[in-house]
């Protein structure tokens, strides 16, 4: 199954390319720049989705839906916003079709214009903000903490399957607040939830942090991040958070009452993670023969695969192998039993390793006379003969060790390919021959970000949180700094 899959070492995103398509994870559509999730790449999309869905429910959040299409005017009330979309936003101007008597097939029917054209949703600050005004009356309606799930479109001209697509999938927050310390509070702690999201479900280890001006949300008087590294040593924006202040609250007039009568404007938040996710959990993690996938959100954890010749050898393992299955789902954990006689084993192995099942179990003959089975780990490829009565604890436990390993595999490697510089010309020489993420001076100008960005193709991914402060010189314009940022090229 993994013959040919290109080398991440000679060509890393072929390499990426041809792992999500050949393990089924995702294809091309023919809408140009949108893609197909199949249905192995939606069941791990659906763990993640699962497991957020309860975060956001156990900090207070109740779900609900709001419209993709969204009136051009909404996007004209906040002007910071609507600037930052408007080169990417998909645009509905007729509501009809007719016959093409000419050509054949349908065209659009000239005299169906719509009087006022409509947004196909790039994010829903705007049509969230219009139903708030209606929602909020008092201090009692508050805080109101909703989140959405649903698909957005954002033109795109330069696509990749998961990682920038024209549409996607993703979440999104929207709270409204009395307070402007609790908005903050609840910036922060949405952040809080995705990096513990990230960090232990996901296995990849981040680094926390606000954006520069340059790169803030649209919209936003605050951005928080998490941002990750990849094998290649690019960064990842992993999630983001932002505090919005009264912005769109003024702009669609959201007031409240509060308890001593007066009227203010409501504080706001918005918070979101896509299937970019997905991307990262993939560049991460996985090898040259497929997917890595860390346990806890690995769809199947555990394959039991029967090597035999005859059926009575299958039939007594199929008895073994009922017990395992019903021992590890006792625990919570989600086995497969692949009997099928269509494949032999090796080509079973095969695939179960390019869809990076976290352990294999393989049962033979023999180990039906020695009471043991073969358990095989997906990351380091490690074997070892297990007694079959102690199998299910086994790998109760193994599958805890392996999700701590992923972690600190990832871990090491971000850390031998973190560098701290303090010349422009180490900066530039790291880019060229060590990518990574490095920390360096900034003079906090938008100037220097830029002239940066625009002679080495790195940007600065986030101001880290909680960083000793640190007197220095830019590495670009020698002036004062008081703190190194992290930079790194991005994808």
């Amino acid at each position: 199954m993994s013959k040919g899959l290109p080398s991440r070492s000679e060509d890393y995103s072929l390499w990426y390319n041809e792992l999500v398509k050949r393990a089924g994870l995702a294809e091309n559509s023919p809408v140009r720049g949108c893609m197909v999730i199949k249905p192995y790449g939606f069941a791990i999309w659906e763990k993640m989705q699962q497991t957020l869905d309860k975060m956001f429910k156990d900090t207070g959040h109740s779900n609900a839906y709001f419209p993709l299409f969204i009136p051009k005017s909404f996007f004209s009330k906040e002007a910071d916003h609507v600037e930052g979309f408007a080169k990417e936003c998909a645009v509905v101007t007729h509501y009809r079709l007719k016959n093409d008597e000419e050509n054949g097939g349908v065209t659009v029917d000239p005299e169906a214009k719509l009087e006022e054209e409509l947004i196909v949703r790039p994010t829903s600050e705007t049509v969230i903000w219009d139903s708030y005004k209606n929602w909020i009356q008092s201090y009692r309606d508050l805080p109101l903490l909703i989140n959405q799930w649903a698909n957005v479109v954002r033109w795109e001209m330069r696509t990749r399957l998961f990682l920038r697509t024209a549409e996607f999938l993703w979440q999104e927050g929207h709270t409204a607040h009395a307070t402007k310390d609790e908005a903050i509070k609840e910036t922060e702690q949405m952040l809080e939830v995705y990096g513990d999201f990230v960090e232990n479900f996901m296995a990849v280890p981040v680094i926390k942090g606000t954006k520069t001006e340059n790169e803030r949300f649209a919209g936003a008087v605050e951005t928080y991040c998490i941002e990750a590294m990849m094998q290649d040593g690019r960064a990842l924006q992993a999630g983001t958070s932002h505090f919005l202040g009264q912005n769109f609250a003024k702009a669609f007039d959201v007031k409240f009452a509060t308890k001593e009568g007066k009227e203010e404007f409501v504080w706001g938040t918005s918070w979101g993670v896509s299937t970019r996710l997905m991307g990262a959990l993939i560049m991460a993690h996985s090898d040259d023969q497929g997917l890595v996938l860390p346990p806890n959100l690995a769809p199947t954890q555990v394959v039991i695969v029967p090597i035999y010749k005859r059926d009575e050898e299958l039939a007594n393992i199929s008895e073994a192998a009922k017990e395992i299955i019903d021992g590890l789902k006792a625990k919570g954990i989600s086995v497969q039993f692949d009997d099928r006689d269509t494949h032999k084993p090796g080509w079973k192995f095969a695939e179960y390793e390019l869809k990076g099942v976290p352990v294999r179990i393989a049962i033979g003959p023999r180990d039906m006379e020695n009471g043991t089975v073969e358990v095989a780990r997906r990351d380091t490829k490690e074997k070892q003969t297990v007694n079959r009565d102690a199998v299910v604890d086994h790998i109760g436990s193994l599958l805890d060790v392996m999700q701590k390993s992923i972690f600190e595999k990832a871990a090491t490697f971000r850390n031998e390919n973190t560098h701290t510089v303090d010349t422009y010309e180490e900066f530039k020489e790291i880019l060229e021959t060590r990518p990574g993420f490095i920390y360096a001076h900034w003079d906090g100008t938008s100037e220097t970000e830029e002239k940066i960005k625009t002679e080495t193709k790195a940007t600065i991914r986030c101001i880290p949180l909680n960083s000793s402060p640190e007197e220095g010189k830019c590495i670009y314009s020698g002036k004062p700094s008081k703190q190194r940022v992290l930079f790194a090229k991005a994808y």
